[in-house]
């Protein structure tokens, strides 16, 4: 909570937050933006932009609208959504939601004529700005999956994707601070922030559910599917990258350990996450925990690296459960998205980051002249 929230009076009107976004492929980048929104005030509202209004400003998303919004409605620090969001961020936009101010990150973002998106706001003072996170953007992880072909972790697939980069940025005439690719390093603080801190309380029903949690689609893990007339504390057994990779082959998990794990903490129905979870759901997991009940997607289940079931023991107790989510998208339908559309993915891109060297270019002259002039 920003100062105003912490010395409001009794009774005074509750500080509102609006905070928009394509929110493409989310991420926790984006969680962590809503998180700071969220705090600065009361109450956040978050605008996501139709299929239409993106193809026009930035091309194509990944994700179609109605996908969007279920993403942006299961991220905790979020209180409402408003569907169909304007591009451009206006007055009439906040006046219509009651909101004070809006936020964004200390990124930009342009229309598709090169104009700042927020300009309007910030000259009314009603702009506010936060940390972007750095190592991650829609961007960046549109280029690893077209990487798909490769082999998995190793030296030359960095090299070919930095290389591959390099390239863009070269044509563009630099290299953009926000599209650029860096190495996400995770912390301490970052999961303290990320976590609910709650522990189960009495007659909570405890579920665990494993599994990759590779990009955010496959979340919200929502409650209402699981049949119990208990209150469900969920948590979530998170593999490691290898044995995802296992599994899964290819150059899977797009995401890393850390990345993931930040991004299944920002769902709304996740209470623990259980990093670098055993593959098998072993006795000393369960009495650990006190599970209640193991549940999985309708997703196949492969066997264990011994050809056993890593679902036997939760079976032979009886408290195993699969569960139909209504959502059968998967990271592959998202990664065949990508393939499909390789050459128009490459170029949104390629456009976004050559429209943001342009701006910077603009700032450095703008800067160098004042400087000059005093």
């Amino acid at each position: 909570m920003n100062k105003n929230c912490h010395d409001r009076e009794p009774g005074q009107r509750a500080v509102r937050v609006w905070c928009d976004g394509c929110y493409d492929m989310v991420h926790y980048g984006h969680s962590n933006q809503l998180r700071q929104a969220r705090a600065m005030g009361d109450y956040l509202i978050a605008g996501v932009h139709t299929d239409e209004e993106i193809s026009q400003h930035k091309g194509p998303p990944v994700f179609t609208q109605e996908e969007r919004y279920k993403m942006v409605k299961a991220i905790k620090w979020v209180d409402e959504i408003v569907p169909g969001a304007p591009y451009v961020t206006t007055l009439e936009t906040l006046d219509k939601y009651n909101c004070d101010f809006c936020v964004h990150g200390n990124d930009i973002t342009l229309t598709v004529d090169g104009k700042d998106t927020y300009e309007e706001v910030k000259k009314a003072g009603r702009y506010r700005e936060c940390q972007r996170t750095q190592g991650v953007s829609t961007t960046d992880l549109v280029g690893r999956m077209l990487l798909m072909t490769k082999a998995h972790h190793s030296m030359e697939v960095t090299l070919d994707y930095q290389q591959h980069r390099d390239n863009l940025s070269k044509d563009a005439g630099g290299r953009s601070p926000w599209t650029g690719v860096s190495q996400f390093l995770q912390t301490s603080q970052k999961i303290m922030q990320f976590a609910s801190g709650k522990e189960p309380a009495p007659g909570d029903t405890i579920i665990y559910v494993a599994g990759a949690f590779d990009l955010f689609h496959i979340l919200p893990i929502d409650p209402r599917p699981f049949q119990t007339p208990f209150i469900p504390y969920v948590i979530v057994g998170l593999h490691f990258d290898q044995e995802v990779n296992h599994y899964k082959g290819k150059n899977y998990p797009i995401m890393n350990i850390h990345e993931r794990t930040l991004s299944v903490l920002a769902c709304r129905y996740v209470a623990e996450v259980v990093i670098g979870a055993p593959y098998s759901v072993s006795a000393d997991l369960l009495d650990h925990f006190k599970v209640d009940l193991v549940c999985h997607g309708k997703t196949d289940v492969l066997p264990d690296r011994d050809g056993a079931d890593p679902y036997a023991e939760p079976k032979q107790r009886g408290i195993f459960q699969m569960v139909d989510s209504g959502n059968n998208l998967t990271t592959d339908d998202i990664v065949k998205r990508i393939i499909k559309n390789r050459l128009e993915y490459e170029a949104r891109n390629q456009k976004k980051e050559a429209k943001e060297l342009a701006v910077l270019e603009a700032q450095r002259r703008k800067e160098l002249k004042e400087g000059q002039e005093h």
